[in-house]
């Protein structure tokens, strides 16, 4: 299975995993989140989010998920990317994180795409629905 990892500002990603272990009634395996505060050097955070990477990565690869592109977290997002074994998408919000999780079993390209559909699918002006 395909490890997620979240890296976020402040205590964004570990709301997002509350969130998802409520709508799921448990906390799924094989994911994690780093939160990133504005004090934080990435340098410095570099070698605990490889650890945190490897605690969820069981040889099938990982999912890194960051709030916005080109901030700190993205940042340090990108010096963990292996194309092909860890991926990241920037932008995450609970459909995004939910979607990953449910289709984190069949693959990398799979999950990619759902992922990133869903998040942008969860994106709804209600008063047109």
């Amino acid at each position: 299975m395909i490890g997620i990892l979240i890296i976020a500002h402040g205590s964004f990603g570990e709301a997002l995993v509350q969130n998802a272990c409520h709508v799921l009634n448990k906390r799924p395996p094989q994911l994690d989140q780093l939160g990133v505060a504005a004090q934080d050097d990435p340098d410095e955070l570099l070698p605990h989010a490889r650890q945190v990477l490897s605690r969820i990565d069981d040889g099938e690869g990982a999912l890194i998920l960051t709030d916005v592109f080109g901030a700190s977290p993205s940042n340090l997002a990108a010096r963990l990317l292996e194309p092909g074994r860890v991926e990241g998408l920037a932008g995450v919000n609970l459909p995004m994180l939910l979607r990953a999780l449910a289709y984190r079993g069949k693959g990398m390209e799979i999950l990619l795409q759902r992922a990133r559909d869903g998040g942008r699918d969860g994106v709804v002006n209600m008063l047109e629905q």
